[in-house]
């Protein structure tokens, strides 16, 4: 028999054994497993126990809204209102136009589509469908939207979106393109012109600038009409309205009118090139530069017109100074003149910067700063310009004067803003700049109230005295009771005996200030003062030359020539040839 003992100690040992075994089993299990997850959590980010929304990927969306139909619409339009057509393009479905094309048309067709919706005033964006998928309204396929219909003689023309999908996977609504394909016949059929909805497709189609051909053509004939009517009719109208001008202003002289006329003809063409222009309504950009170019032409007639008015006073008051002897006045005129134009010019030139849309507030300003760095570098031409200011306000001389001014003699013609113009005896226009002129010696022969008459009369040496006494008082009484004399107490003396002749001093003023009829007086009394020394029985004296030549008695002549008296008696006998 078994020892029973043994039998359950065998039994006992194998569980002992087993049993750690498990236990170390264990342990090595939790050990790895702890170095396992500090191992992933060295390697890897931390994992959340619980997912954020955030985490949850979104559907793309499209930047330009055009998700729905109403979206799509109005980004389109809101695109267009800030004139970004090429924005604009990416609402439109350009698959059939060729790709080196699609930009420069899509632009023009962009532009086209904007004004059709503009000139439907039932049209309204708040109409259509704001659900991705559409309206789904009944006779209309599920991918398409109608946006907007017109009647074409009784056929209707649809505006349509078509949904479509994009290589990202994005669904998106864009004016189909068989409505790309409508919009010139959709322009004509909405056209506010009474004629564009007669006209050939190709005139109404084909567009620069936003305009179409038949309008380029319309203002081109527009031009023609309006130049011809302002040529015609202003001479017309200026011949009606003479005896109501003569009436109102009977001393202004209206028979020239040749002034008037070219700005009267370009004021009535550019307004009615203005009101054609408003019948064709061309586009916005087009109009813009044309209302630029008719505000040019008009306020350019209105200062030509203000020019001549300007010029005919001028006229008017320039023969009331001549007739009142004003001198002065009638030379400050032209400088005065040109300043006022100049300054109109400058008003002018503000009002067209105005009407063009710029700030005229900031360019004064800007000129402001600038007028220094102006001024240094035009030191010169102000210079100039004060200097004229200067002759004609001290009045050293006026326009017309006869002066003499450094070594150079002229009549004064012209007092301009830099210089002054002199016309020489030998009629070549000397031009001296203002600064100069202002500060040189200035002699006015023109302001001479009298003209001095003076010369020297030379008798001859063996002239009496009883005969000096004659011309003395023949000479004074012709110059006393000359009208056009002013003789004085003594006008002629004996002042002295020369070396050949006997001098008689001859002094007097006569009693003009004109040239040529100092002259003509000058004349008369030469000529009765040559009279009176005729009548005297005297002559006057020549300058003549006497040779002496003193020789011994005992000395032969040659060839028979006269001795020492007849050699002293100062007779020359005359040289052989």
């Amino acid at each position: 028999m078994p020892d029973l003992g043994f039998e359950i100690k065998r039994q006992i040992v194998p569980v002992r054994i087993w049993f750690r075994i498990a236990r170390a089993g264990c342990v090595t299990s939790l050990l790895l497993g702890s170095l396992g997850s500090a191992w992933a959590q060295q390697t890897s980010p931390p994992a959340t126990t619980q997912t954020s929304p955030q985490a949850i990927p979104k559907a793309a969306e499209d930047p330009l809204k055009r998700d729905s139909p109403q979206s799509c619409v109005a980004g389109f339009l809101q695109a267009c209102r800030a004139h970004d057509y090429t924005r604009a393009c990416s609402y439109l479905d350009l698959r059939n136009l060729p790709h080196t094309a699609r930009v420069k048309e899509g632009r023009q067709l962009a532009q086209q589509l904007e004004q059709v919706l503009d000139r439907d005033t039932r049209f309204d964006v708040g109409d259509l469908a704001s659900d991705p998928k559409g309206s789904g309204a009944s006779g209309v396929p599920a991918n398409r939207e109608r946006v907007d219909s017109f009647n074409d003689n009784g056929q209707p023309v649809d505006i349509n979106l078509e949904r479509v999908r994009l290589r990202s996977g994005i669904w998106i609504w864009l004016f189909s393109s068989d409505t790309i394909e409508r919009i010139p016949r959709l322009m004509r059929i909405t056209s506010e012109s009474p004629i564009e909805k007669y006209l050939p497709d190709p005139l109404v189609t084909w567009t620069l600038a936003g305009t179409s051909l038949w309008q380029w053509i319309a203002f081109v004939l527009l031009a023609l009409i309006t130049a011809a009517l302002a040529w015609f009719a202003c001479p017309l109208a200026l011949r009606c309205t003479r005896p109501l001008l003569q009436r109102l202003a009977p001393r202004v002289d209206f028979g020239s009118q040749q002034p008037f006329m070219g700005p009267l003809r370009l004021l009535l063409a550019a307004a009615l090139f203005r009101a054609g222009m408003e019948w064709i309504s061309p586009s916005p950009e087009v109009g813009l530069y044309l209302g630029r170019l008719l505000a040019l032409l008009f306020i350019a007639g209105i200062f030509w017109l203000l020019l001549g008015i300007i010029d005919l006073g001028l006229i008017r008051i320039r023969s009331i100074l001549q007739a009142r002897r004003h001198v002065v006045s009638y030379s400050a005129l032209p400088l005065a003149a040109r300043v006022f134009k100049i300054l109109l010019l400058l008003l002018f030139i503000a009002a067209l910067l105005t009407e063009w849309g710029y700030n005229t507030t900031t360019i004064l300003a800007s000129l402001g700063v600038g007028g220094i760095a102006i001024a240094l570098a035009a030191q010169k031409t102000i210079e100039n310009f004060f200097g004229g200011v200067s002759v004609v306000a001290d009045r050293p001389v006026a326009v017309g004067d006869f002066c003499k001014f450094g070594d150079r003699m002229g009549t004064v013609e012209d007092i301009g803003l830099r210089s002054t113009r002199v016309r020489t005896p030998d009629r070549t226009l000397v031009t001296v700049p203002n600064g100069q002129f202002s500060t040189m010696t200035i002699e006015n022969f023109s302001k001479r109230d009298k003209m001095l008459f003076h010369f020297t009369l030379n008798l001859r040496r063996d002239t009496k005295p009883d005969q000096v006494r004659s011309l003395l008082q023949s000479i004074t009484s012709l110059l006393q009771h000359h009208t056009k004399v002013d003789a004085g107490a003594t006008p002629v003396q004996f002042v002295g005996v020369g070396t050949y002749s006997l001098d008689l001093d001859v002094s007097a003023y006569v009693l003009t200030s004109d040239d040529s009829e100092f002259a003509q007086i000058r004349q008369e009394l030469l000529l009765a003062m040559l009279d009176a020394v005729e009548a005297a029985g005297t002559a006057l004296a020549l300058p003549t030359q006497a040779s002496v030549e003193y020789s011994r008695p005992d000395r032969p002549q040659p060839n028979g020539t006269a001795s020492l008296p007849e050699a002293a008696s100062g007779v020359t006998p005359p040289a052989r040839k």
